[in-house]
């Protein structure tokens, strides 16, 4: 990195530091939301379609038990082949998915069943024919209806947490996030396109930009980093699934021992204070 760069950004961490946790994020060895869904969750049966297109092959949502405890979860599906990955849109959702996520969610809320979100997608898709049926109403509803639901809400950022894509399934009384993931507005290299002209600079980008785990823990836009197994849970994934599990046991029975409007109240509340700040005049 030149002096000039360095003086433009002097309190982030070195370029390489910020780019070798992507590259763990993005390992293609490290499990997806469908490996952790069924690696800690028991009797997953999967709803399909969102009764007013189709069914999205990018989003799994279905009923499962946590234990004891019957719960719905949803998470965003990328597939291991490349066959399956076109199949599954490189795990990026069209607007039925994110409807059906919806239709599963408030199915949860019919049943009272607690809703647990798994996310690792850089994006909702931007396609054409995304934004003709569209892609924005549905992840503007999502974002509406999740801060509503009267059910104690989970979501885990596993891999990439990108733009309003993520956050259509993170609007949630705790949001969790991997040691090595991340959560951002925009990709680094779509960043350093739009900045410097040239997705070369990705690198920088990504120190710029402040998107690692503790980097957004620090802003308050996450409630806990999940610690991973050393190099990432790719390396151990036993050991990081079950820590990932016992996490998740412990802040759902949290949830659960609170009053319903007091969970909607404090979620409300903690969306409206995310990265504010104030200064004394």
């Amino acid at each position: 990195m030149s002096e000039q760069e360095t003086e433009a950004y002097p309190h982030t961490q070195p370029v390489s530091q910020a780019w070798d946790r992507i590259e763990r994020a993005r390992h293609p060895q490290r499990p997806y939301p469908m490996d952790l869904i069924e690696r800690i969750f028991t009797d997953f049966s999967e709803i399909h379609g969102d009764r007013a297109f189709g069914d999205d092959e990018a989003i799994a949502c279905g009923m499962a038990r946590l234990g004891g405890e019957e719960v719905m979860v949803i998470g965003n599906r990328k597939g291991g082949s490349t066959k399956e990955r076109v199949r599954r849109n490189f795990g990026m959702p069209h607007p039925e998915g994110y409807r059906k996520a919806l239709r599963a969610m408030k199915l949860a809320e019919k049943f009272v069943r607690p809703v647990i979100t798994f996310i690792d997608l850089p994006g909702a898709y931007p396609g054409v024919g995304a934004e003709e049926r569209g892609q924005a109403e549905a992840i503007a509803r999502n974002l509406r209806e999740m801060a509503r639901l009267r059910v104690p809400t989970i979501s885990i950022i596993s891999g990439e947490g990108g733009s309003g894509g993520a956050l259509a399934l993170a609007v949630s009384d705790r949001v969790l996030i991997l040691e090595n993931a991340l959560y951002f507005v925009i990709t680094p290299e779509s960043c350093a396109a739009i900045m410097w002209r040239d997705a070369a600079h990705k690198q920088l980008a990504a120190e710029a930009m402040r998107i690692s785990a503790p980097e957004v823990a620090a802003v308050g836009c996450v409630d806990e980093i999940i610690a991973e197994p050393p190099q990432g849970i790719h390396v151990d994934r036993e050991a990081g699934m079950g820590v990932l599990g016992s996490v998740i046991r412990k802040h759902l029975a949290e949830l659960k021992a609170m009053p319903v409007q007091g969970l909607v109240t404090a979620r409300q509340q903690k969306f409206r204070n995310i990265a504010q700040f104030y200064t004394q005049s």
